[in-house]
């Protein structure tokens, strides 16, 4: 858009620029800088625009976008035209991710470059490797307190490594996800250690206060992130004779984006990473990364301008990359941070769908589908060209995040509710044989968050330690028919390591002092390699979940129903025990499909009625994709078993 203020700035901009940049080639940065740098200007003006050196600050911003573009490699930047071109591409049903720890997958970097063949073999062609950047011993939060933006830390490989991961899964095309931890740093990032021998430059960095006036006041409408471990959200530091904001542990410490000093260095560090090979990057911790005295410093405004500004910074240097939002909040405040453009996302393509996995789990824990239409009912819908991360399980705890009122709706009382879910999910509830354990218990206000292992938490374990052959049954079909409502239901589905071979919870965090505080831990596991060849052996049950994982991914892949273009339409079955919904081919309205998902572990019956109000089985007859067989009838009624589920086509 040409507006003349930003239109000549740019002009000045440009005269500006240092000769070594001038002199490159420079012709698709130019076309994207101009295309994008009415809103860049906007965006930056209402941030910063009062600050004096708001022009210098412009210049340099431009400057560093420049920078990364002329070290991007020239593969990367014919992806990028590639990209722009198939503007749609990350919608297709055709990607399936996989989140891990490189030390716990495969020991390092160079291991999980080696073990590129597996992620083939199960179909999984987007990999989010965890942190990989330097972090303190002891003091590192699971990765996420980072000590240096630009060094991978020793423990897991070097640069060269991740440049062989990233050829490797280049070759077979497979994207590569790695972290960027917008919110803070380490306490010994340089950072933070130049701020403490008192250059103020580094100390407007962060957010540091001579008394405790304006942290207490900060604290009358902040919560505790985490309770047990790190009460309250300021540390006082003895060198600096000051108190630093750290809402997450004390040894982290919050970034001031009121600093735009501080927006461009981690601009350039994004950047950096994608010049690296990162296809998709997650930014961890969104709704943090701006404060407002007197809100809970989540979710602000000028957050969300922040990340608009990211992406519209990042469509000029590296238009292929996305961006995954890191942003475990509120049902209604999810869908903020696709952007607020009517089709478009301007903020990140990406983001997760914890309201759905909440979900997925109480609906497994009560055998009830009610809290789970009700909660994706209220779920507002996604931008057209975004898409959700669906996921099963993750590296961080499982948290009961649904809304209160839908809570409500279904008539359950909110924080009994929860606590039940809490009860059951570490065995302290009657008949339970789920094996997880609390993270982050509130003694305040008695909320907890859950913390264990897929196969752990529907049981698996307690049900192989007794031999129970019915309980190993049930278990494993639990864990297929989670994945098959990520699989099947929009969005881009995320395994997590581990789970594909049924793996149990880890105990031996406990005896490593490090880590033994963080009940997290028990479910980032280090694999068995020897175990997880037994996914080739038939009747164990690695082979069970390995083989019905794989099967199912194959058959997404085949299915355009199953891309995410807001294609999807929720059913009524009338039975409470029972989950549907049906995909549909947004080019092709009449190729459906009708997923039904059994969460009650006896059999349970459908009118066949419904699936014709559906408008299944008019005008022929129809199938299961998954088995290839036609489903089970009896008396005009559809019958499925135990914790299984349906993908029902028309032939």
């Amino acid at each position: 858009m040409y507006e003349q203020i930003s239109h000549s700035l740019l002009n000045q901009i440009l005269d500006d620029l240092k000769p070594e940049i001038r002199s490159q080639d420079l012709r698709h940065f130019y076309t994207r800088l101009g295309a994008n740098f009415y809103a860049i200007h906007n965006l930056f003006h209402h941030l910063y625009g009062r600050r004096d050196d708001f022009q210098a600050q412009m210049l340099k911003l431009v400057e560093t976008l420049a920078r990364q573009y002329i070290q991007r490699p020239d593969a990367l930047k014919m992806l990028d035209i590639e990209r722009e071109n198939d503007h749609n591409w990350f919608l297709s049903q055709q990607w399936v991710g996989m989140a891990l720890y490189s030390a716990g997958f495969a020991d390092n970097l160079a291991g999980v470059a080696d073990k590129t063949p597996y992620f083939q073999e199960l179909g999984v062609n987007l990999v989010h490797i965890m942190p990989i950047l330097e972090c303190p011993t002891g003091k590192s939060d699971g990765g996420y307190a980072v000590s240096n933006f630009r060094q991978i830390d020793d423990r897991v490989g070097t640069l060269e490594d991740l440049q062989r991961v990233s050829s490797e899964f280049r070759k077979r095309d497979i994207l590569l996800t790695l972290d960027v931890v917008l919110n803070h740093t380490s306490n010994e990032h340089q950072w933070a250690k130049r701020a403490i021998a008192g250059e103020q430059k580094y100390q407007d960095y962060y957010y540091m206060f001579d008394n405790r006036e304006i942290p207490d006041m900060f604290e009358q409408s902040m919560p505790e992130i985490f309770p047990e471990t790190a009460p309250g959200n300021f540390t006082w530091n003895e060198t600096l004779q000051k108190w630093v904001m750290t809402v997450f542990n004390d040894y982290q410490w919050d970034l001031n984006y009121s600093n735009p000093t501080v927006f461009i260095e981690m601009l350039d560090v994004i950047l950096f990473w994608i010049n690296q090979g990162a296809d998709v990057v997650r930014l961890d911790a969104v709704a943090f990364i701006w404060k407002k005295m007197g809100t809970i410093c989540q979710n602000e405004r000028e957050a969300h301008l922040l990340l608009q500004l990211m992406k519209d910074c990042c469509q000029v240097t590296a238009p292929g990359a996305l961006f995954i939002a890191e942003a475990i909040v509120a049902p209604v405040e999810i869908t903020k941070y696709f952007g607020e453009d009517a089709i478009i996302a301007k903020e990140c393509e990406i983001a997760y769908n914890a309201t759905l996995m909440a979900l997925l789990w109480d609906a497994l824990a009560t055998r009830n589908c009610r809290l789970l239409y009700q909660g994706l009912k209220s779920l507002p819908d996604k931008l057209e060209r975004a898409t959700w991360l669906n996921y099963v399980r993750c590296h961080d705890d499982i948290g009961l995040g649904f809304d209160d009122n839908d809570v409500r709706q279904v008539d359950y009382e909110p924080n009994a509710h929860r606590r039940f879910l809490v009860d059951f999910y570490t065995g302290q509830f009657k008949d339970s044989i789920a094996s997880g354990v609390p993270f982050m218990r509130n003694d305040k206000t008695g909320d907890a968050r859950i913390a264990g292992s897929l196969a752990s938490l529907v049981g698996l374990e307690t049900a192989v330690k007794t031999g129970d052959q019915k309980a190993i049954d049930i278990a494993l079909n639990k864990i297929i028919l989670m994945h098959s409502m990520i699989f099947s239901f929009g969005g881009i589905p995320l395994l997590y390591y581990g789970d594909e071979i049924a793996t149990f919870n880890d105990y031996s965090y406990l005896d490593q002092p490090d880590k033994a505080n963080d009940s997290r831990w028990i479910h980032r596991p280090k694999i068995d390699w020897l175990r997880a060849e037994s996914r080739n052996k038939q009747g164990t049950v690695e082979h069970g979940v390995f083989s019905a994982l794989k099967k199912m991914i194959a058959i997404r892949k085949e299915t355009s129903a199953f891309a995410d273009f807001n294609n999807r339409q929720l059913v009524d079955t009338t039975n409470p025990h029972v989950f549907s919904f049906i995909r549909y081919d947004h080019n092709r309205p009449s190729e459906r499909v009708l997923v039904i998902c059994n969460f009650s572990e006896q059999p349970q019956r459908i009118e066949m009625a419904k699936l014709s109000a559906a408008g299944f089985g008019i005008y022929g007859q129809v199938y299961d994709l998954y088995s290839g067989k036609r489903p089970t009838q009896f008396d005009n009624q559809l019958v499925i078993q135990p914790c299984l589920f349906y993908w029902l086509s028309e032939f």
